[in-house]
């Protein structure tokens, strides 16, 4: 799923939560209570929102003002949305902050550095797991952490990759690359951005440093026209927000553990999984759209002029449309938590390149999100499962590409039966491995797929053992020797 979690779903149970003044705290469990949700979920999804007042007071009285008044604005505002919904368990994130900042000042350009942020960085979050963990999603500490232990380290390599030749570098690289070490203070409104602290996206400190500057506009020196596509991104993040609020109660985690569930015939059970996994990545689809309206409307979202048009796409993590319509899961994960799949790409996947095996690479980028995700076996299972169905459709789709025969078939008047019958398979299959990834334990996850006969497991491994075979009968020998020379 490569996606970390946002908030729990609306039948979890209540939190403890950090105290807030006589007045709010009345006026958050009435809210809680009228919306059915629980208060934590309120918290974080009233504290999204509030961001776009942020960037309006941002735009309309900081845009001009000298750097540091930026900083601190964005640095307390952030810290301010923290420890509403967190408390003095703020210290963390502040803590992590000042110890990477003193390694890049006291350590310099050197790998020893990028080493020691990358451990120190990935050993307090996953402490942080430990120490804090439950048997269900909670709203905790960790959740805007697991986002902030990735803007760290890559600040550590960008300012890395800053020491380096142009020439030395990648597209990515160059254009990431830290020319001088940033000061605390701009580490600090880097990290604390009211727009990504705590669902993400993920952004590089030149992007931040570039908004500070007032350079991400389509109007030079001036305040962004970000206002209409800022608003367009809210009003999808609120629809799907909406679907996932109706529909949710039906489809909820827990039904998966009840006598009701297991005493299904076997097809209901599959299609409660497909329509459960559906509306389930809603909820992340949702935050996910309205923080990136917030990134529009400051202007960090601008990603300059292509085919004459504005582009304001620098920090979409979704690619709704495509997620929507797709019927690849290759198709699904590339349009779903973008900025998180792009950080890891550069900063694991293609730094990975020296050990000259693409799938190696592969399988220890996808090792690295599962611990990033969490300590709970059933992120083991998830990311293993994607791997192996991505490698299938891989497979099943350069069969289709090769063989005279099923290409003509998919590219025939059947096609619209065939794209029906693809998407079923594809979503029924994405729920698959998303069902260890939301149940978290072994008891869990192993009752689920037991009443479902580990269906996603036999499907894939079959199709990956007959491929083989099917390939031999239906692609002609010529195309055959060449994909062996490919």
């Amino acid at each position: 799923m490569s996606a970390v979690s946002q908030w729990s779903s609306l039948n979890r149970r209540e939190e403890t939560f950090p105290p807030t003044s006589k007045m709010a705290a009345p006026l958050l469990a009435n809210l809680s209570e009228s919306l059915g949700s629980p208060e934590p979920a309120v918290r974080l999804l009233l504290s999204i929102l509030i961001g776009y007042p942020c960037a309006l007071v941002y735009r309309r009285f900081l845009f001009y003002q000298p750097a540091t008044v930026i900083h601190l604005f964005h640095t307390f505002s952030g810290l301010a949305l923290a420890a509403f919904n967190f408390g003095s368990q703020i210290y963390h994130s502040a803590v992590c902050i000042i110890v990477q900042f003193l390694m890049l000042r006291l350590m310099g350009r050197t790998v020893t550095t990028v080493l020691s942020s990358f451990t120190f960085q990935m050993v307090y979050l996953l402490a942080g797991y430990y120490y804090t963990a439950t048997e269900e999603y909670d709203i905790k500490w960790t959740m805007p952490h697991c986002v902030l232990t990735l803007k760290l380290v890559g600040l550590s390599f960008d300012y890395y990759d800053g020491g380096k030749e142009p020439s030395q570098l990648n597209s990515d690289q160059r254009i990431a690359a830290l020319p001088s070490v940033p000061s605390l203070l701009e580490v600090c409104g880097f990290s604390y951005f009211y727009g990504g602290f705590l669902v993400g996206p993920q952004f590089t400190m030149r992007s931040y440093q570039k908004l500070v500057a007032g350079q991400l506009s389509d109007c030079p020196g001036k305040p962004p026209n970000s206002f209409i596509p800022a608003m367009k991104r809210f009003a999808l993040g609120f629809l799907c927000l909406v679907i996932y609020a109706i529909f949710s109660p039906y489809y909820s985690d827990s039904y998966f553990l009840t006598d009701e569930y297991d005493a299904q015939p076997f097809w209901y059970r599959c299609v409660f999984i497909l329509l459960w996994a559906k509306v389930t990545l809603y909820k992340y689809v949702s935050c996910w759209v309205i923080a990136e309206g917030v990134c529009i409307l400051s202007g960090l979202g601008y990603n300059g002029v292509v085919d004459g048009e504005h582009r304001w796409d620098a920090c979409a993590n979704m690619k709704v449309w495509v997620f929507e319509t797709t019927p690849l899961f290759g198709g699904t994960i590339s349009s779903f938590n973008i900025n998180t799949n792009a950080w890891a790409a550069r900063h694991v996947f293609k730094r990975l390149r020296f050990l000259g095996n693409k799938l190696l690479s592969h399988v220890t980028t996808l090792l690295f999100l599962t611990f990033w995700h969490g300590l709970h076996s059933g992120y083991i299972l998830c990311f293993s499962m994607e791997l192996f169905i991505i490698t299938v459709e891989r497979q099943a789709l350069a069969l289709v590409r090769d063989s005279p025969l099923l290409n003509k078939l998919a590219n025939s008047a059947l096609y619209p039966l065939i794209y029906v019958v693809q998407q079923f398979l594809h979503w029924l299959f994405m729920g698959y491995p998303l069902v260890p990834f939301c149940l978290f334990t072994y008891d869990k996850w192993f009752k689920v797929y037991s009443s479902i006969y580990f269906c996603g497991h036999v499907f894939f491994l079959v199709a990956f053992l007959i491929i083989p075979y099917i390939r031999k009968a239906l692609v002609p020998k010529k195309e055959l020797s060449q994909t062996k020379q490919d």
